[in-house]
């Protein structure tokens, strides 16, 4: 009985490490990079999609975005410690310890980088790299240093389409490819600054800069929503004018961008966390909206 107890004790232990390292890996946010760069991919391929190819892009493309998540709470356990809304993540709850977290962020990072190199194609992996550099070297640090980092940010958070693309035709010469870099940049900046509004007090523990300064009305933060929001009307429009996508990503994609304007107009009115909150939600499901409507128009049309 003692036996059994024990063993079956251990197993728990196992499966909830297992778990934390999963958690480590931020999967939802690797999931949205996935599918920003698949959408790449698909449009990359014109008429043909090599299917084959696309699956070595996916693993290869999970392993490195996996491992630079891993390793941005590597870098920022102390910090998320101070937060309520990261506290609980496995570094800072010493599930897993800073050493286990290095080591595991770097074996993902490398072996993603080596496997989309060496199976998809060289300027996928250099973009890959790039993508990890700016989000690790560049990003991670100006958090505490100024509210510029929400832009620096959205550089390496819109090149995963681009990514699929270079994956796809091993180039990164297309209109069609930065539109899709467009899209991502001007949804990252709101969502990201909704999210910040929401969890200023958190943010404001830990030293992190994710708002402008000096802007305790909001209409800085409100200014820069709208300035990003107003302008992804046209990027949107551009993959129709290009004839990228027909008429149906255009209503689809049109309709989600004023949806998305609308709740930038009300948090510009309010300025409080009930329309941040609501703007944050609407961020949620724009891009992933949109992305449908890209897929089904390319596939069904």
């Amino acid at each position: 009985m003692k036996l059994t107890t024990e063993f079956s004790l251990s197993k728990f232990i196992e499966t909830e490490k297992l778990a934390a390292y999963y958690e480590l890996t931020k999967p939802g946010i690797t999931f949205s990079v996935l599918a920003s760069m698949i959408v790449g991919f698909i449009l990359g391929s014109g008429s043909e999609i090599n299917y084959v190819m696309l699956i070595h892009a996916i693993i290869g493309t999970w392993l490195i975005a996996s491992g630079t998540a891993a390793h941005n709470q590597f870098l920022e356990w102390r910090l998320d410690g101070k937060m309520k809304r990261t506290r609980q993540r496995p570094v800072p709850s010493s599930k897993i310890s800073p050493k286990q977290s290095v080591f595991f962020s770097l074996f993902l990072i490398f072996g993603g980088l080596i496997y989309l190199m060496a199976v998809v194609n060289f300027v996928a992996g250099l973009v890959s790299l790039l993508t990890t550099l700016l989000y690790l070297g560049v990003y991670t640090p100006m958090k505490r240093i100024s509210v510029v980092n929400v832009f620096i940010g959205a550089i390496p958070g819109a090149l995963p389409p681009v990514g699929g693309w270079a994956a796809a035709v091993g180039h990164l010469g297309s209109t069609g490819m930065w539109l899709l870099f467009g899209i991502v940049f001007l949804w990252q900046v709101p969502h990201v600054m909704a999210i910040a509004w929401v969890c200023k007090d958190d943010y404001s523990n830990a030293g992190f800069r994710m708002l402008p300064k000096s802007d305790d009305n909001g209409y800085k933060a409100a200014g820069l929503i709208i300035s990003c929001l107003v302008a992804l009307l046209p990027v949107c429009y551009g993959l129709y004018y290009i004839g990228m996508n027909s008429w149906l990503y255009l209503a689809g994609a049109l309709i989600s961008s004023l949806a998305f304007l609308y709740y930038g107009i009300v948090f510009f009115k309010d300025r409080d966390k009930s329309s941040a909150k609501n703007l944050m939600f609407a961020s949620f499901a724009y891009l992933p909206v949109v992305w449908i409507f890209v897929i089904i128009d390319r596939l069904l049309l």
